[in-house]
């Protein structure tokens, strides 16, 4: 009968121990690594990968690299600040360089490096553009026309009716609608294009400028969206309504209870009867006289003659943040009439005899604009 003999010694059963030892380690270190690999990348990766909007991020002379990434975490362009710095902690030759740079969600945090580390990627110059509460397309397409040599008065009225560029706003924001594809509008984007001031890179593309300003009409609305949700008019409705309450009236206080007025006129059918609409319709400016014919006219916009029962085919002006409110939150009363003095004070009515005696008021005390 053989004998079995383990020649095997405590030696080699300690290699071999140490060896599966070393093996789980490393399996370990390959795991370690990958899910932190992992944690790492996706820290690094764009904040918004669809969001393309364009914003200025200035680096001021003399900014260190912590607080560049402390304010590029404010601005919400990168996802997280310790991943930022380790990045580049690893890619220490990187630099940051002072001027303002067009940047977006969409780009990851090498690529915003890559951005902010090359000069010859910054603004060449801001300027500053302002565009008033209350005017036209007309008018911002002249402003714009004015301040960029590149862009001609042309080129904004034409990209303003572009369907195929209308369509992608309508796709992007969500208080865009079709309503702007009706071939009745004059002007598609009238009213959705926020005044405000803005500082821009002076060789700015059109869409860019636009872009800014639909950004900011979207930040001005986002608060209010479940209530233009559920409104029965709509964005556009409510924009062309908070146009029309821009240019009647002038105080915050006298824009809500105007609001309200209309809102009583298309609950029981009145027309708006304001001379705005028929301004607009006749592309005439409001300082100027309108003929009676005018004041007729069948139009989709003149809320003065009998064609127009609701409000205008869309708005006629750009509001201010408080139309855009009064129209969203009017204040409730019975009134149905205003007028106003010659100082644009509003004064109302329930009925056609408290508004003829508020007419007979003003004209007592010299304030009526005749």
């Amino acid at each position: 009968m053989g004998i079995l003999i383990n020649n095997e010694t405590t030696t080699d059963r300690n290699i071999k121990f140490l060896q599966r030892v070393a093996l789980i380690v490393l399996i370990l270190f390959i795991i370690i690594g990958f899910i932190v690999g992992c944690i790492f990348g996706t820290n690094l990766m764009p904040v918004n990968p669809e969001d393309d909007t364009v914003y200025p991020f200035t680096i001021s002379e003399g900014e260190s690299k912590v607080v560049v990434i402390k304010h590029l975490k404010e601005q919400d362009l990168i996802r997280n600040e310790l991943f930022a710095k380790l990045y580049l902690k690893i890619n220490s030759d990187l630099q940051f360089y002072a001027g303002t740079y067009n940047l977006k969600k969409n780009m990851s945090v090498p690529e915003i490096y890559d951005s902010i580390g090359n000069t010859k990627k910054a603004l060449t110059e801001d300027i500053t553009v302002q565009f008033v509460e209350g005017k036209r397309f007309t008018d911002y397409a002249k402003v714009i026309s004015d301040n960029f040599e590149n862009i001609s008065y042309d080129d904004v009225i034409n990209k303003g009716k572009d369907k195929e560029y209308l369509q992608k706003l309508i796709d992007k924001y969500w208080f865009i609608t079709n309503d702007i594809l009706n071939d009745k509008l004059y002007y598609p984007l009238e009213g959705y294009l926020f005044a405000d001031t803005y500082a821009f890179d002076k060789n700015s593309k059109l869409e860019d400028i636009f872009g800014k300003m639909l950004d900011e009409m979207d930040s001005t609305l986002k608060p209010y969206k479940d209530k233009i949700d559920d409104s029965s008019l709509g964005s556009h409705g409510l924009l062309t309504l908070a146009s029309v309450v821009e240019l009647e009236g002038v105080s915050e206080t006298d824009r809500k209870v105007l609001a309200g007025v209309f809102y009583n006129r298309l609950r029981i059918g009145m027309t708006l009867g304001s001379d705005v609409t028929t301004y607009y319709a006749e592309q005439k400016p409001l300082t100027d006289s309108l003929w009676q014919r005018e004041l007729d006219a069948c139009n989709a916009y003149n809320t003065r003659g009998t064609c127009v029962k609701g409000l205008p085919v869309g708005p006629i002006a750009s509001p201010s943040k408080s139309s855009i409110v009064a129209a969203i939150e009017p204040e409730s009363s019975n009134y149905l009439y205003f007028v106003a003095d010659n100082k644009n004070k509003l004064y109302f009515a329930e009925d056609g005899y408290g508004h003829q005696k508020n007419i007979n008021d003003l004209r007592t005390q010299g304030i009526y604009p005749e």
